[in-house]
């Protein structure tokens, strides 16, 4: 049996994405006090209120997928200064980002940039019907084939399951249970081992069928028969020429690769990310008139508000006060 250590219990009470994000927070602010003579673990709220502002003005990352000229988001600074207070408070300390001029600069910030949450589009159904058809021109070419295969399956998985783009890496071939009967697809049962609303592992279940427009699962049966893989990740990086690597994808390839398809049917990458194939699973179904209860049988949401902040949006101009005269 394992010996558990505090600091090993520690890290398990975060999630993986979380304690990922906090570690990057961390490193920022590690290297802007190394940089300017500071001692990170020894810092005043003076010294994480000038580390604020100056990571304030810096550029995203080079790798971004959109606005790489613009500057770091208010997000990206609130887990920085949650990743100092988590590590001072683990460490049985009071933390800096608590200081009243901390509170002022981060009230400062919010101020001049604003609070409006960055919304994503949600691709509707019939714009992936135009992406998977890319996937499907792509796979003519053979050295294209097996990237083009696997992104079908993808992208066709993650909307009929209405995917967090975590999920979708974390999926294994195992978490994969075909429904068949008579000799005809039936559908598949999903295992989702571990989510946003499942932290603790319990496993969630949910059903996709066969379907006539996007056919998810002969997608899938095609992109395992390509593969050749029985157990581990579902999908999989590739090599060039398309063999497989034996590493997962992660979970910043969704985004890029949902924005190289949209772009490539001509919608603006800059509208779309790895969330727009779940909001676009609930936006459709909205439409489609499909019940709520339904709706959160697929997507798992704790509570009907997000998705009912869904459905407004689709309803929004039915039935409208102004429709008479405007």
């Amino acid at each position: 049996m394992q010996q558990l250590t505090v600091g090993h219990v520690l890290t398990r009470s975060l999630s993986a994405n979380t304690r990922l994000a906090y570690e990057k927070g961390w490193r920022r602010f590690a290297s802007f006090c190394e940089e300017t003579g500071r001692e990170a673990m020894e810092a005043t709220g003076d010294d994480v209120a000038q580390f604020l502002v100056h990571t304030a003005s810096q550029p995203r990352s080079r790798r971004a997928t959109t606005g790489g000229d613009r500057p770091l988001s208010l997000g990206t600074l609130q887990i920085s200064l949650s990743a100092i207070n988590r590590r001072y408070r683990d460490a049985g300390r009071e933390s800096p980002g608590h200081a009243v001029v901390v509170a002022a600069i981060v009230h400062g910030l919010t101020r001049i940039r604003g609070t409006a949450p960055r919304k994503v589009k949600a691709i509707r159904e019939h714009e992936l019907r135009k992406m998977l058809a890319c996937c499907d021109q792509r796979s003519h070419n053979g050295f294209f084939r097996g990237v083009a295969t696997r992104d079908a399956a993808l992208l066709a998985i993650g909307f009929a399951g209405a995917l967090r783009r975590s999920e979708i890496c974390q999926l294994n071939v195992e978490d994969v249970d075909f429904i068949d009967q008579s000799g005809e697809d039936n559908g598949l049962f999903l295992t989702i081992r571990k989510s946003k609303t499942d932290q603790t592992g319990k496993g969630q279940r949910i059903a996709i069928p066969a379907g006539k427009g996007l056919n998810a699962v002969a997608r899938l049966r095609r992109w395992l028969a390509l593969a050749q893989t029985t157990e581990g990740p579902l999908f999989q990086s590739l090599w060039r020429g398309g063999r497989l690597r034996g590493r997962r994808l992660h979970h910043s390839d969704i985004p890029r690769l949902v924005k190289h398809y949209v772009q490539a049917i001509g919608l603006d990458p800059a509208d779309y990310s790895g969330h727009s194939l779940r909001a676009g699973f609930v936006t459709s179904a909205a439409v489609h008139g499909a019940r709520l209860d339904k709706i959160m049988e697929v997507t798992r949401h704790s509570s009907a508000e997000m998705v009912l902040r869904y459905i407004r949006q689709v309803e929004a101009f039915e039935d409208h006060a102004g429709a008479a005269f405007l």
